[in-house]
């Protein structure tokens, strides 16, 4: 065996390799970013072979097959904590081949002592740098399969032993510099995260997006927990979990994740920068960190009004009474006991983060908005978030990220009308959104943005469509259509005309010919276009007869347009159902109702 000072100098030139390995490294020269690496493996290399030597004097066997006893154990989990390094450094190296060499050589010396308090962390540690690699090389069954495999283990020793285990460092420190057993308890915490981390990511890359979601939120729970975590990227991630939730109508822990994700972030302007120099480029990271937390709460705000919306629209899109006043009893019963019994499996943080975290929370409601009051608390929430996201992602430089977050400002506003009984404050809040997008219409180059113009030209197209019925709702309150209205509305559904042509037309090949077969992401909107075109004709209002035949004879061909398409394209029916019956009446009606036109027009 091994002399005192032979075993002291052998633990010096570990934690020498060590401190190369994850020291030194980061000041490396980009000419050779792994000096330290290959440095640091030589010095492994040397401990590896002294530990042979010794095993050699007096170990009781070779090749992983030492005896159960306490030197098998501590032999065995030495020469596996070097094998470990070994693994990691070669991987570090982009020498992927050697380092699972290594790494499965590490998990092999372990596999009979792994459940011991000396072996179990680094047992799980070297599973979790399996299941990376493998996932790097593209196949993450195999790394599932070590993952979950270091996940049970961890779960087993929990229930059987649960005692703080050994860190992997400590098999080569001097018993003066061992880890407390609150510090020990801390790393094998955070080796469990890690673990729990990894398999979100690859369950996401399994589209088991519900699993992932649980683990991604366990995982979110312990770094808080257990202090390991970036502000910023914690903040972040929780954000993106939001929209999960979101997409499941988990308004309450949407909401919590959010509000988590801000008081987090928050934290992270009280970091100071690593280096002085990089400040500058750190504090515009930090604003489009900021920036893109906002418009997560921006679609929270969308989502859960939108979600209302469905909750309470009658067949032909308005509010209904009957629906409105049975949710809101049914709410004063059911939501507090609700709320209380899923809260319990979801709070982030400590008792003080906690408290923050509410308050944040406090400041919007998670449940459906039942009454314009509601609804316009929540709109507010996210058109504030607009213009917080909007300091950063501005028109110049972040062109597409704008528009998108001017759609959402659109949205809000669209969807608040719906809670909106007077239709002039109705009309004004969609004048309000064809103030704002407009303008980003009409200087958007075409080359460059054509789907981004096309949506908005489309939106544009529905808004003044939405503005023109409203006109013609008020119009029919009033005894008698003044000029006044007759113009507004015609103004309306010309503009709505206009825009709905500009969409269509950019459908149409360089020869300026409309498609013969539309593609499928944009078919029910060429067909819905069409059909409002069609419908709008119908509703200009004019007292000449002759021109009252020409729109009716036009709404006719865009009629027929789309019964015709459909009559070729079976496959597209489905899509525009609805249109296409009302589109077949109109076809037959028309002709009639222009021939009576016609026999009144004087000859």
């Amino acid at each position: 065996m091994a002399t005192p000072a032979g075993w002291a100098s052998l633990c010096e030139k570990f934690r020498s390799a060590v401190n190369v390995s994850y020291v030194e490294s980061k000041n490396d020269p980009e000419t050779e970013p792994y000096r330290s690496k290959y440095a640091a493996r030589e010095l492994l290399e040397g401990v590896k072979q002294l530990l042979a030597s010794e095993e050699a004097e007096g170990a009781p066997g070779e090749g992983g097959q030492e005896g159960d006893g306490e030197a098998g154990r501590l032999q065995a989990v030495r020469r596996a904590v070097v094998e470990y390094e070994l693994g990691v450094n070669y991987t570090d190296t982009q020498e992927c081949s050697a380092g699972e060499e290594h790494l499965v050589k590490c998990v092999k010396l372990l596999e009979r002592h792994r459940l011991s308090r000396e072996c179990v962390s680094l047992y799980i540690q070297a599973q979790n740098n399996l299941g990376i690699l493998w996932s790097e090389r593209g196949d993450i069954k195999t790394a599932q399969t070590y993952l979950e495999s270091a996940e049970a283990l961890y779960n087993q020793y929990m229930k059987e032993n649960g005692s703080p285990p050994l860190d992997t460092n400590e098999h080569f420190m001097p018993q003066e510099e061992k880890l407390t057993d609150q510090e020990r308890s801390k790393r094998f915490e955070k080796v469990c995260t890690h673990t729990l981390y990894y398999l979100a990511q690859v369950y996401q890359h399994l589209d088991m997006t519900e699993k992932a979601a649980q683990y991604c939120h366990t995982t979110l729970k312990r770094q808080l927990e257990y202090s390991g975590y970036s502000p910023v990227k914690w903040a972040l991630n929780a954000a993106t979990l939001s929209q999960y939730y979101l997409t499941k109508q988990c308004f309450m822990e949407a909401r919590h994740c959010l509000a988590a994700a801000s008081v987090i972030f928050a934290q992270a302007g009280l970091v100071p920068s690593a280096e002085d120099n990089e400040t500058e480029q750190d504090q515009q990271d930090l604003q489009q960190r900021k920036a893109e937390i906002a418009r997560c709460w921006i679609k929270y705000s969308l989502n859960l009004l939108q979600g209302a919306r469905k909750l309470l629209e009658d067949n032909i899109g308005e509010l209904d009474p009957d629906r409105q006043s049975e949710l809101i009893a049914q709410r004063k019963k059911e939501e507090d006991e609700k709320e209380k019994g899923r809260k319990k499996a979801v709070l982030f943080g400590t008792s003080d983060l906690c408290d923050s975290i509410l308050a944040m929370e406090e400041k919007v409601s998670c449940v459906f908005p039942l009454d314009f009051q509601e609804a316009r608390e929540i709109f507010l929430v996210g058109q504030n978030y607009v213009s917080e996201a909007k300091e950063f992602f501005q028109v110049d430089g972040y062109v597409t990220d704008h528009i998108e977050i001017v759609q959402d400002h659109s949205a809000l506003f669209k969807v608040l009308a719906f809670f909106e009984e007077d239709y002039e404050r109705r009309c004004k809040m969609h004048k309000r959104r064809v103030d704002m997008l407009e303008p980003i219409c009409v200087d958007l180059n075409p080359q460059y943005f054509l789907l981004l113009r096309r949506q908005l030209q489309f939106e544009l197209a529905d808004t003044y469509y939405e503005m023109m019925d409203l006109k013609v709702a008020i119009g029919n309150r009033l005894e008698e259509l003044d000029s006044h209205t007759i113009k507004k509305i015609n103004s309306l559904a010309q503009l709505a005309i206009k825009y709905y042509e500009l969409f269509l037309d950019s459908l149409r090949n360089p020869d300026k010919v409309f498609p013969e077969i539309l593609e499928e992401d944009v078919l029910r909107p060429a067909m819905v276009a069409k059909f409002h075109i069609a419908r709008l004709y119908g509703k200009l209002i004019t007292s000449d007869g002759l021109k009252q035949l020409e729109n009716m004879q036009t709404s006719l061909e865009y009629y027929t347009f789309l019964v015709e398409y459909c009559e070729k394209h079976a496959d597209a029916v489905p899509a525009i159902e609805t249109e296409l019956e009302l589109s077949k009446e109109m076809v037959v009606l028309l002709p009639t109702r222009m021939e009576r036109l016609r026999a009144k027009l004087p000859s």
